[in-house]
């Protein structure tokens, strides 16, 4: 058969751009199919919004906490609608350069849902009149749709945002729950408290960061805690009542919160509903597609990639999986995406990072006799004249029958660069010797590392 291209893919996220770009460097033909701006949760709505008000509210929380060096500000006026319209044009910025990118390198874009009429036909609909534009057809298809918040279902849950909504908000809220204790949760409970919103965090469990090393959980429930963070355990929402300008909450417990706003933040989910998939019967691993090694699903011309296979749901995943997948089938090169060691990082502040094995996993894996601990805590020589005071918490999780190293863990400024670089160590399979015969760059925060002695 003949077809208009030689790949579709669905979505223009950070992996089916990246798959899109390098399919096309190799002189495919390629669609793209989006119904939304180009550049998917991370630029649009994710990572890169978040960490621009990531950077507000930590100028904010230095700027009333630095009169000790001498920077006395009798008064800071924070405008919110200044920051979210400034956000706002940077996302429509980096949208427009992929964009470009695309028409560079012959890429079609059509503006739509993309659904399935069969293995290798997509109609393009048009989600407003739910009209059909056109069909295209390619002899392969990437799906590369990505994740949506989850919503609660109980009463009244329409009145609460997820986190899509607040990079289209006017203004901030002066009072804010937020539902939730992963890693959106905490990053946004950071952002709203540092930038003078009044924040209630309610957490289902007894920690924060489920899946993270406990230190590090620690760590940050003291930091939210002494920073004003209003932080309640063991607790959930029941419903969610208006009441004029405001909304009630009912918890499990049976108290009541009155607030200006919710922000559900409770995980996220693939967002596959709308793709028409019960007309090819793909293979399913839970609410994720079933891929193989080589991101192929249960029919052999399709493929998936991103927050929508039980991968980590992470964007350089995501962008290394479709280039991976354009290398395999444009270009032979037989490569594999490595997901050992892969850094993560929570942007709190003061901000997480992390790379390698958790001391209790190391624990379960290879068992507590034969894993060693290093740990270090300290106020970091930035605080030595701020009011602020949170500390730096590094560690080194090590095998003590090799000394190599499992995992790196730390709490503090700058935690996602300097964590950065340690995963590059981890994957050469360093070990502890090598961390102390590595010269200490002082006075610096990641010496540490490097000096740290059992």
């Amino acid at each position: 058969m003949e077809f208009e291209f030689d790949l579709i893919v669905l979505g223009a996220g950070s992996g089916g751009l990246a798959a899109a770009k390098r399919a096309a460097s190799y002189g495919a033909k390629v669609a793209i199919i989006e119904v939304n701006k180009i550049g998917g949760t991370c630029v649009i709505r994710g990572c890169v919004p978040k960490k621009l008000m990531v950077y507000a509210a930590n100028n904010r929380r230095n700027m009333l906490s630095s009169e000790g060096y001498g920077l006395i500000s009798k008064e800071i006026t924070f405008e919110s609608n200044i920051l979210l319209k400034n956000v706002r044009e940077e996302v429509s910025r980096l949208s427009v350069l992929h964009s470009n990118s695309l028409k560079k390198l012959n890429v079609k874009v059509f503006e739509g849902l993309g659904r399935f009429l069969n293995q290798n036909t997509v109609e393009v609909v048009c989600p407003k009149t739910k009209n059909i534009l056109r069909k295209v057809s390619a002899k392969s298809i990437l799906i590369s749709v990505g994740g949506k918040p989850k919503k609660l279902n109980i009463p009244g849950t329409d009145f609460a945002w997820t986190s899509d909504d607040i990079f289209e908000l006017k203004d901030f809220p002066k009072k804010l729950l937020i539902v939730g204790g992963g890693y959106i949760a905490c990053e946004f409970a950071s952002i709203f408290k540092n930038l003078g919103t009044e924040v209630t965090q309610l957490i289902r469990g007894e920690n924060l960061l489920n899946g993270f090393d406990k230190d590090l959980s620690e760590c940050l429930e003291k930091s939210m805690t002494s920073l004003g963070i209003n932080l309640k355990f063991k607790n959930q929402l029941k419903s969610i009542k208006k009441i004029n300008d405001g909304l009630e909450s009912t918890l499990e417990s049976g108290s009541k919160l009155l607030t200006d706003n919710i922000l559900v933040a409770t995980g996220r989910e693939p967002s596959l509903k709308r793709l028409n998939l019960d007309t090819l019967n793909l293979k399913m691993d839970g609410i994720y597609l079933e891929v193989n090694e080589l991101n192929k699903t249960s029919i052999s011309n399709i493929f998936a990639i991103g927050d929508i296979v039980k991968r980590p749901n992470l964007t350089p995943v995501a962008i290394e999986q479709g280039r991976v997948f354009a290398d395999n089938y444009f270009a032979a090169l037989k490569r594999k995406v490595n997901y050992e060691n892969i850094p993560k990082a929570v942007f709190t502040i003061p901000e997480i990072s992390t790379v390698g094995l958790s001391e209790e996993k190391a624990n379960e894996i290879y068992s507590e006799v034969n894993v060693q601990v290093f740990k270090c805590n300290f106020t970091p020589m930035s605080n030595t004249f701020k009011k602020n005071k949170s500390k730096c918490m590094l560690k080194l999780v090590v095998n003590k029958k090799n000394d190599k190293v499992l995992g790196c863990h730390m709490f503090g400024e700058a935690a996602s660069e300097i964590i950065q670089m340690v995963a590059v160590s981890l994957n050469t399979g360093i070990t502890k010797k090598d961390f102390d015969t590595t010269m200490a760059l002082h006075p610096t925060i990641s010496e540490e590392f490097v000096t740290m002695y059992g």
